[in-house]
């Protein structure tokens, strides 16, 4: 008897603890936006769900177009409080976004490289090509910067994007 309450109380307490462990990891479903932005924000995809969606070409590496689809960064910085629009002028043109990813992979992007104001080109936080969630490898967001020779700053895996000011203060 004294037995099976020794087994009893071990499963429980795994129970328990796996429960626990469960409810405290972080999602990795998540792209957290912060820096020099009114309002941080972590973003998941249901969030990104919700959101105004934009589709953007690229070829990647292969010479191969594929069509992405999800958010306009632009967007997501102005629900974030970044500089955009016409505040992006004066000291707030030296103000960057630096996107992380998963592996360690950064690229870094002029405020002014991302808003309608300055250029035509749209770029967007994806969650989706083809149609289709993107692969594991390269989601659950991938950054598409179309337009570029080099698919170098589309990015794999982003897990944060971080506004940044190159002016020395």
């Amino acid at each position: 008897m004294k037995l099976k309450n020794i087994y009893f109380t071990l499963i429980v307490s795994s129970f328990f603890f796996l429960s626990s462990a469960a409810q405290q990891s972080p999602d990795k479903s998540l792209v957290k936006v912060y820096g020099e932005v009114k309002k941080p924000l972590n973003l998941s995809l249901d969030d990104l769900s919700k959101m105004k969606r934009v589709d953007a070409s690229l070829k990647d590496h292969d010479g191969k177009v594929q069509t992405y689809t999800g958010v306009a960064v632009q967007d997501i910085l102005a629900e974030a409080g970044a500089p955009m629009g016409k505040e992006l002028r004066g000291e707030n043109l030296a103000k960057y976004l630096l996107v992380k990813c998963a592996d360690g992979y950064q690229v870094v992007i002029a405020l002014a490289e991302i808003d309608n104001g300055f250029t035509d080109n749209v770029i967007i936080l994806a969650d989706g090509v083809s149609g289709q969630p993107l692969p594991k490898e390269k989601g659950p967001f991938r950054l598409i910067v179309p337009g570029e020779k080099r698919p170098a700053r589309s990015s794999y895996q982003v897990i944060e994007m971080e506004v940044k000011s190159a002016s020395q203060n």
